[in-house]
């Protein structure tokens, strides 16, 4: 997501850097590029002209802060602009409201909107506890009601028989008498795709909006980002023909340019609300336009990773695992738990370019699909392994790495240098807790307990001599 947008910044930004103080000489060249940028991601040409008018104002205009960074400074004006003119705040659907809420899902053909039904009922159901009903309105595409009740069966969610043969107005309303029937607070609405130049069929979706109109329905847009600037026009013509209340940009992960996230709400005035990602039914993120901006400048996402890590980790597990690393217990068992969790958190790119910093590192790196691919490798090794070899790695010898071996499909030597690495990374943790035990590492680092129990101020024991690092696992 925005990679090559995040590159370019980069580049641009680094003409500021060093500077004594904020110029229009100095940061035109920065301007210039970031201009440049901005067009070849293909944002609205209105959108680059105002944006970059509006950072070159508020630059000259700013006083520089005394014990604050020029350079800094210049790119907080950046993020903050580019956060405005994404829209500054997530904003979501109005759940809290009388009555049933209808969410109408609509778009272009092949953009994803059946999948992001799916996932919108998801999040729905776990994140905000509401009672879901599907309602199949496509009866141009009869595939896509076996498609949405498959969904519905996967995320636990009820879906409306429809009959395909009624017309999507009257589907809507055998749908929403249903919802009352069953005391549901959400009915998602799946239309037909349509071209946005078919009259007839943008009629029968203003006919469909015309019956909800007492229950204010929200109309969301599911828009391909990979189309850039075209998904701009999407918008704007739905928008202007029955009225959205949101869009959603689907296959952000693919597009690498983000002319879509930057031109959509500053063209259209509606807010993106959700990023629809990949196939699987948890793939989807609140869109939050000053988290994005950070992510573009390559200032990372901490809040995002956050949230990412809460979804899948129990904090009960999690402290069963720090008690365990604390007495230098660190298993076969545990390192496998740990790769399942941060396969349940996405790709490790993705993972990684939410650190700050890390979009550049990365760049350098290049792909990372082979050290996943490693990680997958060893998996298998770990599958074919008992529970007592994953609990005690000493204990494998010879014979049974003959065993693991031929039980998943490796080499005896892949086996052995699987057990080597993870020995080394043992080793690792050993050390590590050792030096957060004895009150080393960084500074102002808290000890293992943080985040799971109160933290507690550790002293240097008379005595010792201290290593470098303040003392610890460097002790002498």
């Amino acid at each position: 997501m925005f990679d090559i947008l995040n590159e370019k910044f980069a580049s641009a930004l680094k003409n500021i850097q060093g500077k004594g103080k904020i110029s229009e000489s100095n940061i035109s060249d920065a301007l210039g590029e970031i201009r440049t940028a901005l067009l070849e991601a293909d944002v609205n040409f209105k959108v680059v002209r105002n944006f970059v008018n509006a950072v070159k104002e508020k630059a000259l205009g700013e006083k520089v802060i005394s014990g604050v960074n020029p350079s800094e400074q210049f790119i907080k004006i950046v993020h903050d602009e580019l956060a405005e003119v994404m829209g500054k705040a997530n904003e979501e659907i109005e759940l809290e409201r009388d009555g049933i809420v209808p969410v109408l899902i609509v778009g272009l053909n092949g953009q994803g909107k059946t999948t992001f039904c799916g996932k919108l009922s998801r999040h729905l159901t776990l994140k905000k506890k509401k009672n879901v009903l599907l309602v199949p309105a496509d009866n141009f595409r009869p595939a896509a009601k076996k498609q949405l009740e498959i969904l519905a069966k996967d995320v636990g969610v009820d879906c409306f028989d429809s009959d395909l043969s009624m017309l999507p107005k009257d589907i809507v309303i055998a749908g929403m008498a249903e919802a009352k029937r069953l005391k549901k607070d959400v009915v998602i609405i799946d239309t037909a795709g349509r071209l946005h130049v078919d009259e007839e069929l943008m009629g029968q979706l203003k006919d469909v909006r015309e019956v909800l109109k007492d229950q204010n329905p929200d109309v969301l847009l599911v828009a391909d980002a990979m189309t850039g600037q075209e998904a701009v026009n999407v918008a704007k013509t739905f928008h202007e023909t029955v009225g959205l209340s949101g869009v959603v940009l689907s296959k952000m992960d693919s597009d690498a340019r983000g002319g879509a996230a930057l031109s959509i709400r500053y063209v259209t005035g509606v807010p993106i609300h959700y990023i629809s990602n990949g196939e699987k039914m948890k793939d989807l993120e609140l869109f939050h336009p000053d988290r994005l901006a950070k992510r573009i400048l390559d200032m990372g996402d901490i809040l995002s990773l956050v949230e990412k890590a809460e979804e899948v980790i129990d904090e009960k597990d999690a402290e069963k695992m720090m008690q365990k690393m604390e007495k230098g217990k660190f298993t076969i068992d545990d390192f496998m738990k740990q790769m399942n969790m941060m396969k349940k958190m996405g790709s490790m790119s993705s993972l990684l370019k939410m650190i700050p910093g890390m979009g550049g590192a990365l760049r350098e790196v290049g792909d990372l699909s082979p050290a996943e691919d490693e990680m997958d490798r060893m998996k298998v090794i770990i599958s074919s392994m008992t529970k007592g070899e994953r609990d005690n790695h000493k204990i494998i010898k010879e014979s049974r790495i003959s065993r693991i071996a031929k039980g998943s499909g490796n080499t005896i030597q892949a086996v052995k240098d699987f057990l080597a690495k993870f020995k080394q990374m043992e080793s690792m943790m050993g050390n590590m807790m050792g030096m957060l035990k004895g009150g080393g590492g960084m500074p102002g680092f808290a000890g293992p307990q943080a985040g799971f129990r109160q933290q507690k101020k550790q002293k240097n024991k008379k005595g010792k001599k201290k290593g470098p690092w303040g003392g610890g696992f460097f002790n002498k």
